[in-house]
């Protein structure tokens, strides 16, 4: 990228008047195509006197956040990647305290405070546990990000309140802050920051605006000429370029490969032999081809020449082959590994032998109750292998599902698909709907953001489709763009007269596709249970009264409440 994320930073940590240095900072600062998937990070920690081992819990834990941050899935967003590693090195140091001798004294174990800031496109992503600061400085202003956990038991003594190591379970504090060119970042621990002013942090750096190193090194001094008696560190971090946003790996071989030719049977292209052409649409071209070192068919898809010129359409494009070389999913479509340089833009995944959903139910319009169960939950399935990756589909139809001769199936075509970590990278004008009108959530029409709920609701729908052949509210949903349009959709039974479908069905499809996220069953899981077990709710809500279950035993109740007040008004 020639307009990438560019920062300048300085740093400096001393002992001070402490026997050792207990704090412990750092950062890393990848090359491209990293730097645009995973942006840059920066830690610092700073360990409680109380312990002896508190050095250790420092920097273990910002070597470990920097250190395999940057290994979690590029799928996933800043923060679940984040949150992620630092509830692992938690675990890790909690576990070491309870191990060794001062597993009831926890002020003198594995503990020690961390902030951590992540810069990735023009958004900063701040975590914090304990009392280790972060500010910011813009404008000649400074504002304090991050707020201390610490508990004041009185104006002498107080402790803190939040820490990594100190419990099994970890509290993370995060907030994301647009970024601007020239904005500074600080990161500094209490020793420092308690015998610093604002007005002293400003001038400083802007003395040594042009060497953050010195900067550094002139507020520890300060603090330590001041009267601190803790340990001193303090990072400062000044951006001086914001990149262009565009999403660095695909947009990368969008801008480096040339447009392959149109291909013809029995063509040599790349190490592929062109078996036949599959399918030709105004945004595509899908052939059948034979990977010549492999002796494998795999599918090879090139893009229209019509649309060379679209920018966000040649990145969506790549996006399908990018999200199925990261799901391990026997029910999401497989790329494999990418083990040869390509020389022109196009995509290669696995060939399944079957055909689509929406060809398999013209074969079979009328599927029974079993093996429509059994393909939505294989659908499911391959929905959470999506979800566990922060992938939204948002585009589930008979169209983007195969069946293999194996019965196996298999969700496609990644075209329409939200990635979290791709979104936060990228400022590709998204389309206004997603995917297929009559099988998106109402959400996406009101101009929502999609969920994980709003997969289940197609999945929903494609359920309803299969039993019955209709949609459970017509064409209703795609002109319904308000909230009071929404709550006037009438659900249609998916019973019918030609079908035996227990009652119970009914309900749990009904659940399913509700026009309110909220109403929605939460996990994949619960959908799909139920549509197997009865759900009690269900029974007791549709149970008969006891007049039409039992008239007898009615009656006899009512006979004995007027007895008992004819004998009561008598006694009286």
């Amino acid at each position: 990228m020639s307009n990438r994320l560019k920062v300048s930073v300085g740093h400096y940590s001393d002992r001070g008047r402490k026997p050792s240095n207990q704090d412990f900072h750092g950062c890393t600062m990848p090359a491209e195509p990293r730097l645009g998937m995973k942006g840059m990070a920066f830690a610092m920690a700073d360990g409680i006197s109380s312990s002896d081992v508190s050095h250790i819990a420092s920097e273990t834990a910002v070597k470990s956040f920097l250190d395999d941050y940057f290994c979690t899935s590029e799928a996933w967003s800043v923060r679940k990647s984040a949150e992620r590693v630092l509830t692992a090195t938690n675990s890790w140091l909690h576990a070491q305290t309870r191990n060794g001798p001062y597993r009831y004294e926890k002020d003198k174990g594995y503990v020690c405070t961390l902030s951590a800031l992540v810069m990735k496109a023009s958004t900063a992503y701040l975590f914090h546990v304990g009392d280790t600061r972060i500010y910011r400085l813009r404008e000649n202003a400074l504002e304090q990000l991050t707020n201390d956990h610490r508990l004041w038991v009185s104006q002498e003594e107080n402790y803190l309140s939040r820490a990594l190591g100190v419990d099994s379970l970890l509290e993370i504090d995060h907030q994301s802050l647009p970024l601007q060119e020239e904005d500074i970042f600080i990161l500094a621990t209490d020793g420092v920051y308690e015998h610093t002013s604002a007005q002293q942090f400003i001038n400083i750096i802007n003395r040594y605006s042009s060497d953050l190193d010195s900067a550094a090194k002139a507020v520890v001094e300060g603090a330590y000429d001041s009267g601190s008696d803790d340990n001193l560190s303090v990072q400062i971090i000044r951006v001086d370029q914001l990149p262009d946003r565009k999403t660095a790996e695909l947009s990368r071989q969008v801008e480096a490969l040339p447009f392959p030719p149109i291909l013809e049977a029995r063509q040599a292209f790349d190490g592929y032999t062109i078996l036949r052409e599959l399918h030709a649409t105004s945004r595509s071209h899908v052939y059948l081809a034979l990977d010549t070192e492999t002796d494998t068919q795999i599918i090879l898809k090139t893009p229209s020449i019509d649309l060379r010129g679209d920018p966000g359409y040649l990145e969506r494009f790549l996006m399908e082959e990018w999200i199925a070389r990261r799901v391990n999913s026997a029910h999401v479509l497989n790329a494999g590994i990418q083990d040869r340089q390509r020389n022109y833009l196009y995509t290669v995944t696995e060939y399944i032998e079957g055909q689509t959903l929406k060809q398999w139910l013209i074969d079979n319009p009328k599927p029974d109750l079993e093996t429509v169960r059994g393909i939505v939950a294989q659908v499911a399935r391959g929905l959470y292998a999506l979800h566990r990756m922060e992938i939204l589909h948002q585009d589930i139809r008979p169209d983007n599902i195969m069946i293999d001769t194996n019965g196996t199936v298999k969700i496609i075509d990644f075209g329409s698909a939200r990635v979290a970590g791709i979104v936060e990278a990228t400022t590709l004008e998204p389309n206004e709907i997603p995917g297929t009108a009559i099988y998106m959530a109402p959400e996406y029409f009101m101009g929502e953001t999609g969920t994980t709920r709003s997969d289940l609701y197609s999945l929903g729908v494609l359920c309803y489709h299969m039993l019955s052949g209709r949609f459970p509210y017509g064409t209703q949903v795609a002109k319904s763009r308000t909230a009071s349009a929404m709550r006037r959709l009438n659900y249609t039974s998916v019973l019918d007269d030609d079908r035996e479908i227990p009652a119970w069905i009914d309900e749990t499809i009904k659940k399913a596709v509700h026009p309110t996220p909220d109403k929605r069953y939460q996990e994949l899981s619960e959908f799909t249970f139920d549509l197997r077990h009865p759900n009690q709710t269900y029974l007791n809500k549709s149970r008969p009264p006891l007049l039409e279950r039992n008239p007898v035993a009615f009656w006899q109740c009512v006979s004995a409440l007027l007895a008992s007040a004819v004998i009561y008004l008598l006694s009286r």
